[in-house]
């Protein structure tokens, strides 16, 4: 679904093209500054939204923190598994904490003009740090398929050499795919408005505002999401065709759900991410009638929705973790009674 959906949206992005070219050229230049809005109808309120902001904001760092602060301490959980979601939280702190300074800016001291170099950036480690989430799932959905399928292998499969590999692989793609994004829309003309419809850059908000030939734009993002999100879909889908296949093979109905549900976790974080960034993708191509506010609903889902649920879809799902938590929680009650005694 999500690599029909991509596809679908750069292609018709790629089919229209011949309508812009023959946009008058007026003033098109790059821009100095640009100009993020905040939340349609709700301007003289913004000052108030930025309240259930820093609180999820806040969410995400406790939930984040705390997951990598447990799995760093507790040498139980210095297993594969932990290891990747380790990756997993960092990517999502990185994805929030790139979004964080535009968006309480924009809502809190209503300060809505940046510099474009700096639109740029941030837009470059927002799809970055989206493109390392992505690949983090599917090392995850790797890690599931070793571990259900090969038990006895595991630990030889999934050694420390191969993860660290993984993970600067994972990296590094991350890195190099986004980095011609940035840098074939920083040399665009822009001859239309610089406002910009969220609080945050995005490259298909930026592109939308470019006066000139996006064929290229559009042939590079098609290229890159059929590389990059396209095949990471179609690997986890793999993965668990292959995961269920083995389950259903195994006979006591007992070890069947045990199985399972070391899946869970993973497939709640897939849905968490990969949604919103399917209606994403198809309200800002095929959206065009829908309201303002669907536009910057969706977008904030998909940038707050994943870093602020993962870390509570894993400590609510996985025994470990929240045996973990519940230790701390008793340690630092016994503590202070002691310390009130």
């Amino acid at each position: 679904i999500t690599l029909i959906t991509h596809c679908w949206m750069l292609w018709y992005s790629f089919q229209r093209i011949p309508l812009d070219i023959n946009l008058p050229t007026f003033n098109s230049t790059t821009p100095s500054m640009v100009s993020l809005a905040g939340i349609p109808g709700l301007e003289d309120i913004s000052y108030w939204m930025a309240l259930p902001l820093c609180c999820l904001y806040l969410l995400m760092l406790l939930g984040n923190c705390t997951l990598l602060w447990m799995i760093k301490i507790d040498h139980s959980l210095h297993t594969p598994m932990y290891y990747f979601l380790s990756m997993l939280a960092m990517a999502d702190l990185g994805l929030s904490l790139t979004t964080l300074p535009t968006m309480l800016a924009v809502f809190w001291f209503k300060s809505a003009s940046f510099h474009f170099e700096a639109c740029i950036v941030q837009m470059y480690f927002i799809h970055s740090f989206s493109e390392i989430e992505s690949g983090v799932l599917v090392a995850m959905a790797f890690d599931r398929f070793i571990a259900i399928c090969y038990p006895l292998r595991y630990a030889s499969v999934l050694t420390s050499t191969l993860i660290i590999k993984a993970g600067a692989a994972i990296f590094m793609r991350g890195i190099c795919v986004v980095l011609p994004v940035a840098v074939l829309i920083k040399k665009m003309p822009f001859c239309r408005s610089h406002v910009l419809s969220h609080s945050f850059c995005l490259h298909q908000d930026l592109l939308r505002l470019v006066c000139g030939d996006v064929r290229v734009n559009s042939l590079y993002g098609l290229t890159m999401v059929i590389l990059t999100k396209g095949l990471d879909s179609l690997t986890i889908l793999l993965s668990y065709m292959l995961i269920i296949r083995a389950i259903l093979s195994i006979i006591s109905q007992e070890a069947r759900a045990k199985a399972f549900s070391t899946c869970i976790s993973h497939l709640c974080a897939i849905l968490i991410f990969y949604i919103p960034l399917i209606g994403l993708s198809i309200t800002h191509r095929f959206g065009k009638h829908l309201p303002p506010l669907t536009h910057t609903l969706m977008a904030d889902a998909y940038l707050l929705v994943p870093p602020v649920l993962n870390p509570l879809v894993y400590s609510w799902k996985t025994k470990q973790i929240r045996r973990r938590i519940l230790i701390l929680l008793c340690q630092r009650r016994s503590q202070k009674s002691e310390s009130d005694w």
